[in-house]
């Protein structure tokens, strides 16, 4: 299922098992092939793990892609990238090769089964908003408000990111 007009979406990439850097260039080449151009690409950011705080640091990434795929054709093809790439979903918040989440569609707020838009956690997660504050800080979340800068400007998470 494909949308009459381009619409322009954010997802964040990441990992922490192997060669990170690879992986997230190799995520990012499925996209281009199987979701749409590549508009803006963040730096990569290095990232204590959140959620269950003894894994290895994690690498991310925000790129913004401008796509024809309705919400949910997106999601089974990221869906697909992932499992393409070797992505197991063993435990929850565990080791990944490769995490790809759809953080905003356009400016719309999409609440289905399986799939929910704007990303219910992102404005928590300093990992997501440091590399999107770098691409998009004027984006308004549709929900909240407000711009991405003045999320981060809120944030209470304390974790440690390094942009590379």
């Amino acid at each position: 299922m494909f949308v009459t007009t381009m619409i322009d979406v954010f997802l964040l990439l990441g990992g922490n098992l192997g060669d990170r850097h690879a992986y997230l260039r190799q995520a990012a080449k499925f996209i281009e092939n199987e979701v749409g151009a590549i508009v803006k690409q963040s730096s990569f950011y290095e990232t204590q793990a959140w959620g269950k705080t003894d894994e290895p640091d994690y690498l991310n990434q925000v790129i913004q892609v401008s796509t024809a795929l309705a919400p949910e054709l997106l999601l089974e093809k990221i869906l697909d990238i992932e499992r393409l790439m070797g992505r197991k979903r063993d435990e929850k918040w565990g080791s990944r090769i490769i995490d790809i989440d759809i953080l905003f569609y356009g400016s719309d707020i999409i609440s289905a089964p399986g799939l929910t838009i704007p990303h219910p956690e992102l404005h928590k997660r300093r990992f997501t908003l440091e590399p999107l504050s770098e691409i998009a800080p004027d984006f308004e979340h549709p929900v909240l408000h407000k711009t991405i800068v003045q999320l981060k400007s809120e944030l209470n998470d304390d974790l440690h990111v390094k942009k590379l």
